[in-house]
């Protein structure tokens, strides 16, 4: 039978894909079980106490904290579009996902992946006009300019990723049950299962993942070389202290993002096995998350002063 006629036939049924199974072993799938599902209340408990801090507390009604919780929502969004899935696959389930499917969960993950980048240069542009700019600060970061930034965070990775998911899925599979080695539908090993030339796809995977990784970061060193500027420029060393305060979390956050984003995914290939690819997207998925409300929380005083009001309040109540 030909080539041609293959392919034919392997296009005809329904594509449909399974997930590499992390282990064989019934005590070890249990226990990798525990740990990601402990993980993931506690990303998912730790950003939604972001987002309730901001909406309970009007003295963080301000932009800085309206796009904190947008980035708190955003990793909500993150983690549970990868890992129930990922949780029910851990044992030994191997459920199929369609290929619509498969799509979907890749462009909305690369979405909020991509969205993520980007309101973390907006919060660097905030913090650049609070500090360098503070007299006109409540004249450009109107709620206006705020929601026209965030919906814009969003919309600019989602068309982008609409466009690079549309080109990867159009491309013919060489089955009908296919196993990805990754623990979601990740670009680079669904690519691996195509058949025929993936050489555009592969070059339009790394010009995406280079503008949206890329331009935020040029966006927000920009930003803290203005903010570096002016800080140093002021004279008493408690205003420094004051000013480098408001941005050491979103500097620990950035750090955090960009120092993980580029060991996972601007790595030379070659150097690295399949296997440490997804493991240190393993990583990536769930420490990112995790952290960020902890540095926002540990780090920021506006934060964690309004997170002690709640709990004094909260005490004072219960008292008989």
């Amino acid at each position: 039978m030909s080539s041609s006629s293959t392919l034919h036939l392997n296009q005809s049924g329904t594509t449909e894909f399974v997930f590499r199974v992390f282990t064989t072993s019934p005590k070890i799938q249990a226990l990798l079980f525990c740990f990601f599902l402990l993980l993931y209340i506690m990303t998912l408990c730790g950003n939604t106490t972001i987002l309730w801090a901001v909406y309970a507390h009007t003295s963080l009604h301000i932009p800085m904290y309206f796009f904190l919780s947008n980035l708190s929502l955003v990793e909500i969004c993150y983690t549970t579009i990868v890992v129930p899935l990922m949780l029910s696959n851990i044992l030994g389930a191997q459920r199929p996902i369609p290929l619509a499917g498969c799509a979907t969960q890749m462009l909305l993950f690369y979405t909020c992946a991509g969205a993520e980048c980007f309101l973390l240069a907006v919060m660097a542009y905030d913090r650049y006009v609070a500090i360098c700019q503070p007299l006109h600060y409540t004249l450009i970061m109107t709620q206006k300019r705020c929601i026209q930034l965030m919906v814009a965070s969003l919309a600019l990775p989602f068309y982008l990723e609409l466009h690079l998911t549309i080109l990867l899925f159009t491309l013919p599979f060489c089955g009908h049950r296919l196993e990805i080695n990754h623990f979601f539908c990740d670009a680079p090993p669904v690519l691996r299962l195509a058949c025929g030339d993936i050489r555009v796809q592969q070059a339009v995977i790394f010009v995406m993942g280079f503008f949206i990784l890329t331009v935020p970061l040029v966006l927000i060193s920009i930003s803290y070389i203005f903010i570096a500027n002016t800080i140093l420029r002021i004279h008493s060393a408690e205003g420094r202290r004051r000013a480098f305060s408001t941005c050491s979390s979103h500097l620990s956050v950035v750090l955090l993002q960009y120092g993980c984003g580029i060991l996972v995914y601007m790595r030379p290939k070659s150097s690295t096995s399949e296997d440490e690819d997804w493991q240190l997207a393993l990583v990536y998925t769930f420490v990112i998350p995790l952290l960020n409300p902890l540095i926002y929380t540990l780090r920021n005083k506006d934060v964690k002063d309004a997170l002690k009001n709640s709990m004094s309040c909260t005490a004072a109540s219960e008292l008989p």
